[in-house]
């Protein structure tokens, strides 16, 4: 695995090597180490494989792993009583080599997106000699497919996928992201057989090209869609969330290891279930340790795991899952990267939600409750400005400043606007970002990437061009600025955007 780097703001930013350290230790851990004895204890190894930049794995990975919570959980009476485990911790930048490594019985535990948790289990089915992996719970997920995007060089000519057309664009093959653009491309009148050419690119390599002007556009999947642009090298023309197809990462774990040692796997489900409470009870404080651990920037983090994130953390396996799974042999199987009769009870039938339930029981949870909690896991309070109560989340605007531990939370734009008059006219300029939500949706958007209508009820913001101009047309107003804030309130804002 190659060690790579991005830039933002001319910043270099290198990936952990505590990764590396990672890989390596799990490349030498042979079969034989699932169990044995060593100075009269038995030695029970916990292999898990997870995603470090992939953020939304963070509450199955790198949250459980630096805070120690497996530890905390694992059992230590009964059968388990005289056990040394050795637990291994592995990051990958995609989810194929997690299920290599899961094949190879070097890996326990995984955590990968939909599409390559399809090819993980349809795979052990054909080739893991009796053993199966199972799907046992959500990190998180986007009922809309929020996440996923196509993105093309800052400064290129680009504007819409319709622009794309002889184009070459690259993206993960087999990926969520591949699926998304292929639906995309389609459903902007381009075959992606014959009008554009496609290559494939994993995120470090497609970024690499979006820096360098060496691609003409890159889809991916989370972070990616969102980083670089926040990095400043790369600009976003389609946000996965306009299909409306959702999409995941979950966690698998091997049959044969989840049989033997249950209450291990339900230890590890009780450790997300902590790792996901963690989150909401201190979003900021764990997207900064978030952006240690994995190099991605905790605003970014924050953006789609925080309130009213992009990705929800709710743990159980729900409708949502179920139609990304199903959407995933579909598209996998037109790709032609599963098997023409793999059918997608063949994947759904490995669900197996016992391992959660019994931790949440344990915990004195429901899975109605989890899913409340994410539900509700959106900005209130009240307004830093005004100190009135924040009413309606899709309204409502965010600043981080930088130093500053706590997101700013406002009713309004305008509120939000107002404080970033008075920190400019303070000299204080250093805004880390700038939060606005689309209306209609209420999904999280960089302001600098929004698009905005002033009507007689305020100032609103939209993901896309499109749905902004609509609502300015049934409200008899106009889209203000043509992208981002450039040209709107340009004195105010340009200025606190620069500093960051």
């Amino acid at each position: 695995m190659d060690r790579w780097r991005f830039t933002r703001r001319g910043f270099l930013l290198s990936l952990s090597l505590s990764s590396f350290a990672f890989a390596a230790a799990c490349s030498n851990t042979q079969a034989s180490n699932l169990s044995g004895n060593t100075g009269g204890k038995k030695v029970i190894r916990i292999a898990i494989g997870t995603q470090d930049q992939v953020i939304n794995t963070a509450t199955g990975g790198s949250v459980i792993r630096e805070e120690k919570l497996l530890e905390k959980h694992l059992p230590k009476t009964g059968k388990y009583q005289n056990v040394e485990y050795k637990i291994e911790w592995s990051s990958y930048t995609s989810g194929p080599p997690i299920t290599n490594k899961m094949l190879a019985n070097q890996l326990d535990i995984g955590m990968m997106g939909d599409f390559p948790l399809t090819i993980n289990m349809t795979t052990f089915q054909q080739k893991g000699g009796g053993v199966n992996t199972l799907y046992i719970g959500t990190l998180g997920y986007s009922a809309s497919g929020a996440g996923n995007a196509v993105l093309v060089p800052k400064d290129s000519s680009v504007k819409t996928l319709a622009d794309l057309k002889g184009k070459q664009v690259s993206v993960p093959f087999g990926s969520a992201a591949h699926g998304m653009l292929l639906k995309a491309l389609r459903g902007a009148g381009i075959d992606p057989d014959k009008d554009v050419k496609l290559v494939s690119q994993a995120p470090e390599v497609g970024g690499t090209s979006l820096r360098t002007n060496q691609i003409d556009a890159h889809a991916n999947f989370v972070p990616f869609g969102e980083l670089f642009p926040f990095r400043g090298f790369a600009r976003k023309i389609f946000d996965g969330a306009e299909l409306g197809v959702p999409t995941f990462h979950g966690v698998v774990v091997r049959s044969d290891f989840a049989k033997e040692y249950p209450e291990v796997v339900v230890a590890y489900m009780k450790a997300m279930l902590e790792a996901n409470k963690l989150f909401r009870e201190q979003p900021e404080a764990v997207a900064t340790k978030i952006e240690q651990w994995s190099g991605v920037e905790k605003e970014v983090v924050y953006m789609f795991l925080g309130p009213s994130g992009l990705q929800r953390l709710n743990p159980s396996i729900r409708q949502p899952n179920l139609d990304a799974l199903n959407n995933s042999v579909t598209t996998l199987k037109q790709l032609g990267r599963l098997d023409a009769n793999i059918k997608t009870e063949d994947v759904t039938k490995l669900i197996d939600s016992s391992y959660l339930k019994q931790a949440m029981q344990e915990m004195g949870m429901t899975e109605d409750q989890a899913a409340a909690d994410a539900d509700k896991f959106v900005i209130g309070g009240e307004d830093a400005e005004t100190k009135q109560p924040i009413q309606d989340a899709k309204l409502a605007a965010q600043l981080w400043i930088k130093g500053e531990d706590k997101v700013r939370s406002y009713a309004s734009v305008q509120n939000m606007m107002s404080t970033l008059k008075k920190l400019q006219a303070d000299g204080k300029q250093a805004v880390s970002a700038i939060f606005v939500h689309d209306r209609t949706n209420g999904w999280k958007l960089f302001a600098e990437n929004s698009f905005f209508v002033r009507s007689n009820d305020g100032i609103s913001a939209f993901l896309t061009e499109r749905e902004a101009q609509t609502f300015a047309q049934q409200n008899g107003a106009q889209v203000v600025g043509v992208k981002g804030l450039q040209e709107f309130y340009a004195q105010e804002l340009q200025p606190s955007l620069a500093a960051r």
